[in-house]
């Protein structure tokens, strides 16, 4: 595919990823979360492109860069969002503003990143993005399914443990 068709691609991916996300959506911890990040990451990972053959350390630079980011913004975004649990058990979720905040960030550390990459001469390929995807894909949806476990119906109110003895989320 040409680099419009794959940058095309890329945006659709993340507006659906992104307004799905700003839905209140149920929790499902028994289901396999990590599969479409998977799929995604072997996708990425099986393009000849995703490390520049004349440029090597750079790129691989660029890319450990590209995934670092991945990680952080899933992480932040994972954090950021509003988990809860109804009377019946149903764990819920719904990203908040704080979440579009770390979107923000990521885009435009993504985007210097590939200014920078540009000004060296590296060829960057759209896998890296699609990998770094998958890396804040699988991120955000792990930390949100620990979270999910975690959630105790107290009385119609969710007590969420986030690692930090007795902070309870509000609902």
């Amino acid at each position: 595919m040409s680099g419009v068709v794959d940058v095309l691609l890329i945006a659709a991916a993340v507006v659906l990823v992104v307004v799905r996300q700003f839905r209140t959506r149920r929790v499902d911890t028994d289901r396999r979360w990590w599969i479409v990040p998977g799929v995604l990451a072997v996708l990425a990972v099986r393009e000849p492109g995703l490390v520049d053959a004349h440029h090597r350390v750079g790129s691989l630079a660029l890319l450990v860069a590209e995934l670092l980011i991945g990680l952080a913004v899933g992480a932040g975004w994972a954090w950021t969002s509003r988990v809860w649990a109804e009377p019946d058990g149903g764990v819920w979720s719904r990203s908040t503003a704080a979440g579009v905040v770390v979107w923000g960030a990521g885009i435009a550390l993504r985007a210097g990143l590939f200014g920078v990459g540009a000004a060296l001469g590296i060829h960057q390929d759209s896998s890296a993005l699609v990998l770094a995807l998958a890396v804040t894909l699988l991120v955000r949806s792990g930390i949100l399914v620990r979270r999910a476990r975690a959630v105790v119906p107290e009385g119609g109110r969710a007590a969420v443990a986030l690692g930090r003895a007795g902070w309870k989320e509000p609902v």
